[in-house]
């Protein structure tokens, strides 16, 4: 892993690199600059904005340019590698969460490409994205050459996008924690360890090529008064609704280009158009807009200004990620920050010059805030801006400002930029990666609505001739009107069977019944349930309404919420190792288990829609065994859903069944569809 690590880190840096030339040759060649004056200004030099270019142009090339730019990205993405559409991170976290980290090979080239293609041209996207998209693809594809196994391979990917954002921002702590922290989502040493390795290859390789410098040179701003920990409070909070407002925004422009009727390829060229429709009057929305965000660190930008960048960004940019563009949201995020913090900056120091710093200052907070908000990853983000401004007196201010847009986040959003993407695919990362299994499933899932009742009325007796007909462990005790009063156990019974002809007429409401006995309700989790199994000692649980405590409703038994722990264990491994492996092979095509067995994905065919599994008992017709259904996303847009399948569950239009058997037997199942 150590030399699989640093393979990644090197291949991540150059990735970067190559990345960048190819913004700044689009850019260039796009805008009228021309490759002659990338090749004067350095190829390895920053990439460059197309604000200058722009703003010496006629108004209707700044119109048609990012049209242009759209036209060809479009088809490139929706023929060639539909993944690489969009800012890029959701579908690495996908990948990683719900495919063992398999990342089509084609991917490293297309997303550079249409990425350089959209920012180039002007699309308000950002390279950050894009970049770890490509680093987790290059990620992906070694570790796929290698054969390692679905654990290795997301830590593998994890390695590509640390080194790509660390070769980029010449951030590796940075680089490293983003990849623990949002798309493996583990800090464990054996996951860790790796990624931070390849984070430090990277930074060094990109620093030997492109220099160690901050990407954002700032004055040296500090915190002037306590005092002013209050406005950046109230920054922090803003900061916060802006970054919801984005979520909102871009969730919002994808529904809307889902909702126009034209092909999805030309769809990119519309979102360009009105793109460049607004950068005719503010051409500093195009591209990543380090030059603005560069001015409004130093206050160089009026508050007028600024705030009508503010809302010309986020527009933008949700129109260009909606539309089919590729691009990041990373830039337009601290874009967004810059101008939110320069705005509320400009005003907090004309009310109180003297215990505040200049709207520079606010800025550079709220660049993180802003950040923090749309990632619901504070720590990253407090990180990256450190790193990318190597600026460390005002790291307090940015603490509490990330926390608190964070929070503000959480509490209006369920989801940061990247899950909102997966949630709407039907996809919850978060559910298929809780390291408690039981959480996920309620006791309604398991109850059993028979469970053994006694009148209370009943004497020892009685109870003894329950015992000896029921398979049950607990015995409820109901009163007349039905309502439950607590429970015996038969290991009670079992100690004082001895004393049957003197306990023979003792009623069991009396001395017998335990009315401590914990119980539980229909939407309690499991993992609340097995954790009163522990501590009560018994194996049955009684299920009541919560509104009506005392109305038995049934019983929950350890036995069941023990082997749905288990199924869910199962499934999850198979889940990861079987699709992990089918991703690799491609649909329709059979992976070789060894010993003469093979795996394979086949569509349910026509005559077994409407029927169970049990019914179609194919085991008994061909010799295959079920081992996966995947359902089909609905037409909400609902992603797919792969579990391990039940003996009653009905085959639907579109089910995916993942086989196994012996070649014979595959074939022969081929011939029945």
């Amino acid at each position: 892993m150590v030399a699989v690590a640093i393979a990644c880190g090197l291949a991540g840096a150059f990735g970067a690199i190559v990345f960048r030339l190819m913004i700044r040759t689009v850019t260039a060649v796009s805008w009228g600059g021309g490759v002659d004056q990338v090749v004067e200004e350095g190829l390895l030099a920053e990439a460059s904005d197309p604000l200058p270019l722009a703003q010496s142009l006629e108004w209707y090339w700044r119109l048609l340019i990012p049209a242009l730019g759209g036209l060809i990205v479009g088809p490139l993405v929706y023929y060639f590698a539909r993944e690489a559409r969009g800012h890029g991170i959701p579908e690495v976290m996908k990948a990683v969460a719900l495919r063992g980290g398999v990342i089509r090979p084609r991917l490293v080239a297309i997303k550079s490409l249409a990425s350089a293609l959209s920012i180039g041209t002007g699309g308000s996207v950002g390279r950050e994205g894009p970049i770890v998209q490509i680093g987790a693809a290059i990620g992906s594809s070694i570790g796929q050459i290698l054969r390692v196994p679905a654990r290795q391979l997301r830590t593998i990917v994890g390695c590509g996008a640390a080194a790509g954002i660390s070769a980029t921002f010449n951030a590796p702590i940075a680089g490293a924690l983003f990849a623990a922290e949002v798309i493996i989502g583990d800090f464990a040493v054996s996951q860790f360890s790796p990624v931070v390795i390849s984070s430090v290859v990277a930074t060094v390789v990109s620093r030997f090529f492109l220099g160690n410098h901050p990407a954002f040179p700032v004055p040296g701003y500090d915190i002037v008064s306590p005092f002013e920990l209050v406005p950046y409070m109230v920054a922090g909070v803003a900061a916060g609704l802006v970054g919801v407002a984005f979520i909102y925004a871009v969730n919002w422009s994808e529904d809307l280009f889902e909702r126009i009727r034209l092909p999805e390829w030309s769809k990119a060229s519309l979102g360009g158009l009105v793109v460049g429709g607004i950068g005719v009057f503010l051409p500093q929305i195009f591209g990543v807009g380090y030059t603005t965000i560069g001015q409004a660190l130093t206050g160089g930008l009026s508050a007028a200004l600024l705030g009508s960048l503010l809302v010309a960004k986020i527009v933008a940019t949700s129109v260009t990620v909606g539309s089919g563009g590729s691009g990041g949201v990373f830039a337009p995020s601290l874009f967004l920050g810059a101008m939110t913090g320069g705005f509320l900056g400009t005003f907090i120091h004309q009310w109180f010059p003297e215990a505040t710093a200049s709207s520079g200052a606010y800025a550079l907070v709220t660049m993180g805030a802003v950040v923090a908000a749309t990632t619901q990853a504070p720590i990253s983000a407090i990180i990256i801006i450190f790193e990318l401004t190597q600026t460390i007196d005002i790291i307090p201010a940015l603490m509490v400002a990330c926390v608190l847009s964070t929070l503000v986040s959480q509490l209006l959003s369920r989801d940061s930029i990247y899950t909102a993407k997966l949630r709407r695919q039907g996809i919850d990362i978060f559910d298929g990666q809780d390291p408690n299994l039981l959480k996920n499933f309620r006791v309604r899932d398991v109850i059993d609505r028979e469970p053994e009742v006694i009148p209370a009325s009943a004497n020892f007796e009685t109870l003894l001739d329950l015992v000896v007909q029921s398979s049950h462990g607990q015995f409820f005790v109901v009163n007349d009107a039905s309502m439950l009063l607590g429970a015996i156990s038969l290991s009670e019974v079992r100690r004082l069977i001895y004393e049957r002809d003197t306990l023979r007429h003792v009623v069991v409401a009396g001395d017998l019944v335990d009315t401590q006995r914990p119980a539980v309700a229909l939407d309690d989790d499991l993992d609340l349930v097995m954790h009163l199994f522990t501590s009560s000692g018994v194996d049955e649980l009684a299920v009541v309404d919560p509104d009506l405590p005392h109305i038995l409703l049934g019983t929950v038994h350890e036995r069941d919420v023990i082997d749905i722990r288990n199924r869910e264990s199962l499934r999850r491994d198979l889940t990861g190792a079987v699709s992990s492996s089918m991703d690799v092979a491609g649909r329709g095509q059979r992976v070789d288990l060894g010993g003469g067995y093979y795996v394979q994905e086949v569509v349910a065919p026509p005559h077994v829609v409407g029927r169970s599994l049990r019914d179609v008992n194919l085991r008994a017709q061909t010799g295959v065994h079920v081992l996966l259904l995947r359902a089909p996303g609905s037409a909400t847009g609902t992603g797919p859903k792969v579990r391990i399948p039940e003996a009653d569950d009905v085959l639907q239009e579109g089910d995916v069944l993942v086989v196994s058997g012996s070649h014979e037997a595959l074939e022969l199942l081929d011939r029945l569809r």
